[in-house]
C-alpha cells in the first residue's frame, strides 16, 4: 500500500508512542489495553472513503514494535497492512469510528477506573473535569472482550460522550487526536481515584456536582487555555 505522502507513518509513530505511554504511565500491563487512529492517506484521490484505522497488534508488547510491523484496517475491518494480527478488540474500535466523528481511541485497564467499574454504573460528579467529557462518565455492562457485546455496550455509555469505563475491564476514551485520547484516559483514571479516596472516609459522603454546575464547568472549559493563532 503507498503512503505517498507520509501519513501513515508519522500517525503510526504516533501510535506506538501513545501506546508505550499507557505502559509507562501505569495505565496498562504487559500487553493489555489497545490503541487506534483513523487517518486518510494522501495523494490524488485522498478522501473519507479511503481512511484507515492504524491499531496495535495482539499480544506484541510496544516496546517490541517498529515501523516495520505497522497494522492497518479499513474501517469495515479488513486488514490491508501489516503480518500482525489486529487486537482481539477490533470490534470496538471500529464500532466507535462507525457512529461517531473520532478520530483516535485509547482503551487501557487502568487501575482505579477499572476499581470503579465494578462499583457503580456512572462515575459520581466530584470534579468539574467530569464536564469534558460530556457529563458524568459512565459504565458499560460487562461483556466478553472482542465481541459485538461489548462493542454494543461501549457506544451506549459513549453517547454523548468521550470516555466510559468498562465494568470489570478498564476504560475507553476518544478523541479528534491521540494526545487528547490519551490526556482524557489520564483524567478519568484520575477522577476515579479522587473518588475512591473520597468515599474511604468513614463517617463521610462525597459531595458531587449536580448538573447546572457541571454545566457551568463545561462553558469555561470551552474557552480553556491560549487563543488559537
Amino acid at each position: 500500500m503507498a503512503d505517498q505522502d507520509g501519513t501513515v507513518a508519522r500517525a503510526w509513530r504516533a501510535l506506538l508512542e501513545t501506546a508505550r505511554a499507557t505502559v509507562r504511565d501505569g495505565l496498562v500491563v504487559g500487553t493489555s489495553g489497545n490503541v487506534s487512529v483513523r487517518v486518510t492517506p494522501g495523494g490524488p484521490g485522498g478522501g473519507t472513503a479511503r481512511d484507515l484505522v492504524l491499531i496495535t497488534p495482539t499480544g506484541v508488547p510496544y516496546d517490541q514494535l517498529g515501523p516495520e510491523d505497522t497494522v492497518a484496517v479499513t474501517p469495515d475491518g479488513r486488514q490491508v497492512l501489516g503480518r500482525l494480527k489486529p487486537t482481539s478488540e477490533l470490534p470496538l474500535h471500529l464500532a466507535v469510528y462507525r457512529t461517531g466523528t473520532a478520530r483516535a481511541v485509547v482503551h487501557t485497564h487502568a487501575p482505579h477506573a477499572t476499581a470503579v467499574s465494578t462499583l457503580v454504573d456512572t462515575l459520581p460528579p466530584v470534579h468539574y473535569m467530569a464536564a469534558a467529557f460530556g457529563g458524568p462518565v459512565r459504565t458499560a455492562p460487562y461483556a466478553l472482550y472482542g465481541t459485538r457485546e461489548l462493542a454494543a455496550h461501549l457506544l451506549e455509555a459513549l453517547r454523548d460522550r468521550t470516555g466510559c469505563l468498562l465494568r470489570n475491564h478498564g476504560t475507553v476514551t476518544t478523541g479528534d487526536t491521540l494526545g487528547q485520547a490519551l490526556e482524557r484516559t489520564a483524567q478519568l483514571e484520575w477522577m476515579c481515584r479522587v473518588w475512591l479516596l473520597a468515599r474511604s472516609v468513614p463517617g463521610h459522603t462525597p459531595a458531587l456536582l449536580d448538573t447546572g454546575r457541571l454545566a457551568a464547568a463545561a462553558d469555561r472549559l470551552r474557552g480553556y487555555g491560549q487563543p488559537e493563532g
